[in-house]
């Protein structure tokens, strides 16, 4: 951290993940480009760090990527740390941090695909497992999308684990646009 000159907060281990695996194949290497991604350990803990990291702090330069049920938060954080006023999405974007429709897994699964999504479950052995969620009563009748999420979500780990493997199937012309947004505003840096 003593290098970087920009701080990307993210909610958790698995949007880092995604964030590293992408910056990789688009031939980037953020470390070397000074650039620190932050795994907060959950949204609530935004205020902390832009009080680590931003004005008050080390007064680093910020980016970041939310759930839009954390956007709320987000906004309300960053004009406290007086990085804006009265914010919405436009100005959120403007300062850097990009809001996911869902979450992370809800983009990746929309950019991948359904089967896709399946066939990165099947190559890493879990297949099964996602057969027999789908069969559970309350997942039955849900849709395949609804139900991969579910998939993501439960499971130590598991939102980590894939994370990087949803990102390395990804067409690289089908970059979600909060990823593809956040990898672009950290260029312009």
């Amino acid at each position: 951290m003593s290098d970087a000159h920009t701080v990307v907060l993210v909610e958790g281990a698995s949007d880092r993940s995604a964030l590293e695996a992408l910056a990789l194949r688009r031939g980037r290497n953020l470390a070397a480009e000074g650039i620190s991604l932050v795994a907060m350990g959950g949204a609530t803990n935004i205020g902390a760090h832009l009080a680590r990291w931003g004005p008050p702090g080390r007064d680093l330069r910020l980016a970041g990527l939310c759930d839009v049920g954390e956007e709320g938060g987000f906004r309300r954080h960053l004009e406290r740390a007086g990085l804006g006023a009265d914010l919405q999405r436009s100005g959120l974007e403007a300062l850097g941090f990009f809001v996911c429709v869902a979450d992370l897994e809800d983009e990746l699964i929309r950019a991948l695909g359904a089967a896709a999504v399946e066939r990165v479950i099947d190559a890493a052995g879990e297949l099964g497992s996602f057969r027999t969620l789908q069969k559970q009563p309350a997942w039955r009748a849900g849709s395949t999308h609804d139900q991969l999420r579910r998939f993501m979500g439960s499971g130590s780990g598991r939102k980590i684990r894939y994370s990087g493997s949803l990102v390395a199937a990804l067409d690289l012309d089908r970059v979600p646009r909060p990823l593809d947004m956040l990898l672009t505003h950290l260029v312009r840096g």
